[in-house]
C-alpha cells in the first residue's frame, strides 16, 4: 500500500498545534485550581486576581519585542525556547509556598516564555501558508481550545486527588519533553518563499510600516476589548460555577470551558471556511467576520453571568463560544490583510501587547468586584466590552482598511 505522505506546511499544523495546546493549557491549570491554592497558601481573591494580572501584563509587555525577534531572528529557535521556558515556569510554580514564587515561577516566567511563542509560531503558519491561510490559522486556534478545555478537567481531577502542586508538574513536564520534538522537527521558513520575503527587514522600517496602519490601531483596541473578556473569563468562571452551582473543581473546570469552546471550536472552523471563500471578491469579509463575533457574543456573555439556571448558563457559554470562534478565525488573517508578510511577526507582537496590556487588568478588578458586589455583576459586565471592540472593528471598515489594504500576490 502506498504510503501517505503529509505536506511538510501540514506537519508544521501538527508541530505547532500541540505546542500551543500546552501553551494554553499551562495558562489554563492555575485558574482551575484557585481555591485550592487559596486556601493552601492563605491567599486573598485581589491577591489571586494579581497573580494573574501580572502573568497577563509581563506577557503584554514582552510580546511586541517577541514580535521585533520572530521578524529578524530564526522563529524555530524562538519556537523551541519559548516552549522551553514557559514549561519550566508551569513545572515549577508547583513549587511555590506562597505569592512571591508564585509571581516569579508563574507570573513572570511562564508569562515570559508564552509571550515569546505566538508571533513566531503565526508568522511561520502565515508563511507557509497563503492560500489555505485563515483555515491553517483556524486549525492552530483549535488547540487553544482543546487545551483550555483538557487542562481544565485534567488540573481539577489531579488538583481534587493529588493535590494542586502535582497539576503543575505534570503540564509542565509533558511541555519540556515536546519542546525538543519541536527542534528536531521544525524548519525555519519555506524554500519557495521570494528573496524580499525572507530578508530581514530593519527595526526602523518595522516600526514605519507597522504603526502608519490606522487599522492596526483600531484592530489592537478592539482585541484588547475582545482579550479582557477573556482573561476574566478565563481567570474566574471556574470559581464562578464552584461556588454558585456547588460544584466540585474538576466539574466545575470542565463545565466553565467545554461548552464555550466545543462551539468556538465550530465557529473557528466555520469563520475560516468562510472568509477563505470570499476573500477573493470581497476584502473586508475578515474584519466583518470579526464584527459580527463580538457584536453577536455579547448577549450571551451577559446571559452565562445572570442566569439562575444552569442549563441556560451553558447555552450563554456555547453561544458566546460559538461567536468567539467567529472572530478568532480572522483575527490575524485580518491583520495581515493590512502587513507585508516580512513585518507580521512584529505587527502580531505590538498588537498582542497592547490588548494584553488591557487585558492584564481583568483578573484584578474581577477579584474587587467579587469582594464587594459578586461575581454575577463582573461577569455579565464584560458584555459590554464586546460591543464596544465592535464599534471600533466597525470604525475601521469604514474609514480605513481601503486605504490600509496590502495586495499580496
Amino acid at each position: 500500500m502506498k504510503k501517505i505522505k503529509i505536506p511538510y506546511k501540514w506537519q508544521l499544523i501538527i508541530l505547532l498545534w500541540f505546542a500551543y495546546f500546552l501553551n494554553q493549557g499551562d495558562r489554563q491549570v492555575f485558574n482551575v485550581v484557585i481555591p485550592l491554592i487559596k486556601e493552601d497558601l492563605k491567599l486573598s481573591d485581589v491577591q489571586i486576581g494579581l497573580v494573574a494580572t501580572v502573568f497577563t501584563l509581563v506577557y503584554g509587555i514582552l510580546v511586541p519585542f517577541a514580535g521585533l525577534a520572530g521578524d529578524l531572528l530564526r522563529r524555530k529557535w524562538i519556537v523551541f525556547y519559548s516552549l522551553l521556558i514557559f514549561s519550566l515556569g508551569t513545572l515549577f510554580t508547583g513549587f511555590s509556598n506562597g505569592m512571591i514564587l508564585l509571581i516569579i515561577f508563574r507570573s513572570i516566567a511562564t508569562g515570559a516564555g508564552e509571550s515569546f511563542y505566538y508571533p513566531a509560531a503565526t508568522s511561520l503558519i502565515g508563511q507557509f501558508h497563503q492560500k489555505t491561510r485563515a483555515m491553517a490559522l483556524s486549525i492552530h486556534q483549535t488547540s487553544l481550545y482543546t487545551g483550555i478545555v483538557a487542562s481544565g478537567f485534567i488540573a481539577g481531577y489531579i488538583g481534587e486527588n493529588y493535590g494542586w502542586r502535582s497539576s503543575f508538574y505534570v503540564f509542565g513536564g509533558i511541555g519540556v519533553l515536546w519542546s525538543f520534538v519541536v527542534l528536531a522537527k521544525l524548519k525555519d521558513s519555506p524554500t519557495t518563499v521570494v528573496k524580499s520575503q525572507v530578508e530581514k527587514p530593519q527595526f526602523r522600517q518595522i516600526i514605519k510600516a507597522v504603526l502608519t496602519k490606522k487599522t492596526v490601531y483600531f484592530l489592537s483596541l478592539a482585541f484588547g476589548a475582545m482579550v479582557f473578556v477573556n482573561i476574566g473569563y478565563l481567570t474566574w468562571m471556574p470559581t464562578f460555577l464552584h461556588e454558585k452551582y456547588d460544584m466540585s473543581l474538576s466539574q466545575a473546570g470542565f463545565s466553565s470551558m467545554f461548552y464555550h469552546h466545543l462551539f468556538a471550536f465550530l465557529g473557528v472552523m466555520v469563520g475560516g471556511k468562510v472568509s477563505d471563500h470570499f476573500a477573493a471578491v470581497r476584502k473586508t469579509i475578515r474584519m466583518e467576520a470579526e464584527l459580527i463575533g463580538l457584536l453577536f457574543g455579547a448577549p450571551f456573555i451577559y446571559l452565562m453571568a445572570v442566569s439562575d439556571s444552569l442549563t441556560w448558563c451553558y447555552v450563554g457559554l456555547g453561544l458566546f463560544g460559538f461567536f468567539r470562534g467567529i472572530y478568532d478565525s480572522n483575527l490575524f488573517a485580518a491583520l495581515f490583510d493590512v502587513i507585508e508578510p516580512k513585518y507580521r511577526a512584529s505587527s502580531m507582537g505590538l498588537m498582542l501587547a497592547f490588548a494584553f496590556t488591557i487585558g492584564s487588568f481583568a483578573p484584578v478588578v474581577l477579584g474587587w468586584i467579587k469582594t464587594v458586589s459578586g461575581l454575577t455583576d463582573g461577569l455579565s459586565a464584560l458584555s459590554y466590552f464586546y460591543i464596544a471592540g465592535a464599534i471600533l472593528i466597525f470604525i475601521a471598515i469604514k474609514l480605513f482598511f481601503d486605504n490600509d489594504y496590502y495586495e499580496e500576490n
